[in-house]
């Protein structure tokens, strides 16, 4: 398998052109798993959040140590991105699950800062949202590799503002920043779900090689959702009382 970092869209969509019918239901399969492992992974996001939210004292704990909990993302995120091509596809799993569970914590604090009702409002604009750009990244025939390209830069532009951001409060550049985000987030959707299509090529379906692409595609899918559900909320979250 060649490794998940030298990944190149553009070579795998040459190569995708020429597939022939089993290996079109095999891709389809491979999809299908990929969707499944993120749909696992936002349950248990979902599950761990309803969970602690229960213990205001436990939030409130989780808050406290939220750089603590951020540190703990990264290393996960990064452990598996720089990992994948060393590790099994069970302990991908096991990492990228880990990764949802933990922001399962950050969501909790979350859901005591905003009402419920504004919460699940945001996700379900997240998710149709989400689902639309999915559908159109798969079956468009366009090469999305130069938007994802232009999205990638504008992700460094935009992380770089959310540091002078936390340093200099300004609402203009909070409201500029949330603006970018959801832009950004909804082009890396559409071209990450046609990046996914054409990760099956790493390696035949059921082998070790499609089983940690189908993980890594989970995870970077489970990515734009959540940072795309982020910043949506924070147009249309309403704070509690």
């Amino acid at each position: 398998m060649s490794a998940f970092g030298n990944f190149n869209p553009a070579t795998m969509a040459r190569a995708n052109a020429s597939i022939s019918p089993e290996m079109e239901l095999d891709q389809r399969r491979f999809i299908h798993r990929t969707y499944g492992w993120m749909a696992i992974a936002l349950a248990l996001t979902g599950l761990v959040a309803l969970g602690v939210s229960q213990s205001p004292k436990l939030v409130a704990s989780i808050a406290h140590a939220w750089l603590l909990l951020i540190i703990g993302q990264v290393v996960l995120a990064l452990g598996l991105q720089f990992a994948i091509n060393r590790i099994s596809s069970v302990a991908a799993t096991a990492l990228f699950l880990a990764y949802a569970a933990s922001f399962g914590l950050t969501i909790s604090i979350l859901l005591m800062v905003f009402t419920t009702a504004s919460v699940f409002s945001a996700f379900f604009i997240t998710a149709a949202t989400f689902g639309g750009l999915a559908l159109w990244g798969t079956f468009t025939n366009k090469d999305l590799t130069k938007l994802g390209s232009i999205a990638g830069m504008a992700l460094v532009g935009l992380i770089i503002a959310m540091v002078v951001s936390f340093f200099v409060h300004s609402t203009g550049l909070e409201m500029l920043i949330n603006v970018a985000g959801v832009l950004i987030f909804t082009a890396l959707t559409a071209y990450d779900a046609q990046k996914i299509k054409y990760m099956y090529l790493v390696g035949a379906e059921n082998s070790e090689a499609s089983k940690k692409a189908s993980v890594m595609g989970a995870f970077i899918l489970y990515l734009d959702f959540i940072n795309l559900f982020m910043f949506i909320l924070q147009f249309v979250g309403q704070q509690r009382e």
